[in-house]
């Protein structure tokens, strides 16, 4: 599987090349929206914060919702995965969301897609990493991943290229 390093913020996201959707996290206690779910939030309008604001997505374990970037990003649709409570998130939990991620976007037979992985501050680059290599990489059928990652991340990422 190829595996590729952006950087995270608007201009990784705008960067991104072949790829059909993107993947964000969003926990329960996240308000504001951090990292990626952030710059997108902010690209579209605040339409993810109306969401969270209907209560139609909470961002609990296993909401999973699924919007149209409208045109705002080089990718079409925008899949976003509730993590439950993002504070105390340990390696555990983190795996389950990505396994999580995997299986919703596979059903959605989605072949290349970019994501960040959940847990900076919480969570070392190690543990990010492998729960990547074997929690979500199993469970996602496509060919491509595109990480949204700072350079130490990036640098331990498996098979990476570019």
């Amino acid at each position: 599987m190829n595996v590729a390093a952006y950087d995270i913020g608007l201009e990784g996201l705008d960067s991104l090349e072949g790829v059909d959707a993107l993947c964000l996290f969003v926990g329960e206690d996240d308000r504001p929206l951090p990292g990626s779910a952030g710059y997108v939030d902010w690209r579209l309008c605040g339409s993810l914060s109306r969401v969270l604001q209907s209560g139609f997505f909470v961002g609990a374990r296993e909401d999973s919702l699924l919007l149209p970037s409208d045109g705002r990003f080089p990718v079409p649709r925008i899949f976003v995965i509730g993590l439950g409570q993002r504070r105390g998130m340990d390696a555990s939990s983190l795996g389950e969301a990505l396994a999580n991620a995997g299986q919703v976007l596979a059903k959605a037979k989605v072949e290349a897609v970019a994501l960040e992985i959940p847990g900076v501050g919480a969570l070392d680059e190690g543990t990010r990493a492998s729960a990547l290599t074997e929690r979500f990489l199993p469970a996602f059928k496509g060919k491509k991943v595109a990480v949204l990652a700072d350079k130490e991340l990036a640098r331990r990422l498996p098979g990476r290229k570019g």
